[in-house]
């Protein structure tokens, strides 16, 4: 899950390029597009053939996405890399191409490769956003109710229990400052709803208590990390807490969630109205869409995230009579954009900070150790905090809340952009984020059975 948002809001004295394609030099332009489209077919091809192997070894397909994009991206072919890592064109094999065929100026290809870049990062945002809204649509609003309190209470101390244990300990052992250990701390709340609800909906456990639980803990979860991170990154820029930024944070998620339940049954009656009235092809899947973007959009607006927004539109439409043929028409076009997303995840993880023989790499691998043990530790627990439930996989409930994904690296990123936290730290944060989010899928399908997706027939649909 991405914290846009919270980038915009907190990373404002950076020298941002301005990514729009219509931006760019006209002659550019076409270059451009071919820079996306070459992207787009190098992640395809890898993401495919990454899923299939993984699914031939009994792994989750995600993780075969995540490790082709690891393949395709930094860590060896750099055939998919971004300037955010600090990576310029002369880095990117696709840029060496285009470069090479159409006789560019090193001006001109650090250019091109900044907007195109830019243009792969909106198409897997727009895949995370689809993907959450698939995960609403196939959640079960009456479930989520039910184990409401329980997700509560699991995100409350996935949160707490981390961020406390992290900060004071990197203080009392590795001693150090304060805000960096903050920083540190909060990068540990994190957890990745896209790649915990993709393996769940793949090994057909989402419907499941256990699989609601994660969910709706984890989507708890991503409100108190923006919370979090808008408390650290304001001490870090002032060394004081914003509590009238905090406070509005707060009431504006509980308003949005709540009232996007609430109000179900009004868009759930105008959307049946407006489909029934709808003659032409797409009369379901773009009102669908419409919604999704614009409840997206809501919480982008009101410094939420837009994945919040997609998961409510999605738990909304889940209780209308179109729901199954929605979803069904739903499935390709995630199929088209959800592995962009996987792919660029594995494609930005620099696995070069595990090399020891990088000095600047050593102090960060002792405190990545420490780290990767409190990340783990400091989410399993989770499953025993739920109550009221017999016969509960409690493991696998903690297992599901471990992966931190993209967002970890959003907090390392802002750490580092606000001066907060140094070199061996980031590193530390980063391997945390790469380790918990490769070892999470195949231990969670374990902690599952190794359970299948059940095979839908035209009778149970």
């Amino acid at each position: 899950m991405f914290l846009n948002n919270a980038i915009a809001n907190h990373l404002s004295g950076l020298q941002i390029p301005q990514p729009l394609l219509a931006t760019a030099e006209s002659e550019n332009a076409p270059i451009i597009l071919s820079g996306v489209l070459l992207t787009l077919i190098l992640i395809y091809l890898s993401s495919k053939i990454g899923s299939e192997i993984a699914r031939r070894l009994d792994l989750p397909p995600v993780l075969g996405e995540l490790v082709a994009g690891v393949i395709i991206g930094v860590s060896a072919f750099r055939l998919v890399i971004f300037p955010e890592g600090g990576f310029t064109a002369s880095d990117s094999v696709v840029m060496s191409v285009l470069q090479l065929l159409n006789q560019l100026s090193p001006a001109a290809v650090n250019s091109i490769f900044a907007q195109q870049s830019e243009v792969i990062s909106v198409i897997a945002e727009l895949g995370v956003i689809i993907l959450l809204f698939e995960i609403g649509l196939e959640s079960d609003i009456r479930q989520l109710k039910e184990v409401g309190v329980q997700a509560f209470v699991v995100a409350f101390i996935g949160v707490t229990v981390p961020f406390a244990a992290g900060t004071i300990g990197l203080m009392y052992f590795f001693h150090v400052a304060a805000i960096p250990a903050i920083f540190a701390g909060a990068a540990l709340t994190a957890t990745s709803i896209g790649i915990t609800s993709k393996v769940l909906a793949e090994i057909g456990q989402l419907k499941s208590k256990e699989g609601q639980i994660i969910v709706g803990a984890a989507v708890i979860d991503d409100v108190l990390g923006i919370i979090v991170l808008a408390v650290v990154a304001s001490l870090a820029k002032t060394g004081e807490v914003d509590i009238t930024n905090v406070f509005i944070l707060l009431i504006s998620a509980i308003a949005f969630l709540f009232g996007s339940i609430l109000l179900g049954g009004f868009f759930n009656k105008s959307f049946v109205a407006l489909v029934s009235k709808l003659k032409t092809r797409g009369n379901i899947v773009i009102p669908a869409f419409i919604f999704a973007y614009a409840m997206a959009f809501i919480g982008n607006a009101i410094h939420l995230e837009a994945i919040l927004g997609a998961f409510a539109a999605g738990l909304v439409l889940d209780e209308t009579d179109a729901r199954n043929e929605l979803d069904e028409l739903i499935k390709p076009v995630a199929d088209l954009l959800v592995p962009v997303f996987f792919v660029t995840v594995g494609a930005r993880a620099d696995l070069s900070v595990l090399n020891p023989m990088i000095p600047e790499n050593r102090s960060g691998l002792l405190i990545a150790a420490f780290l990767l043990v409190v990340a783990i530790i400091g989410k399993v627990i989770t499953g025993w905090v739920v109550f009221g439930i017999p016969n509960i996989n409690r493991l696998a409930i903690g297992i599901g809340m471990v992966p931190r994904g993209e967002v970890g690296l959003v907090f390392a990123g802002i750490g580092t952009a606000s001066g907060a936290i140094d070199k061996p730290l980031e590193v530390a944060i980063i391997i945390m984020v790469i380790l918990t989010t490769f070892l999470a899928p195949p231990f969670l399908r374990i902690a599952f059975g190794k359970t299948e997706a059940p095979v839908m027939t035209e009778e149970s649909a």
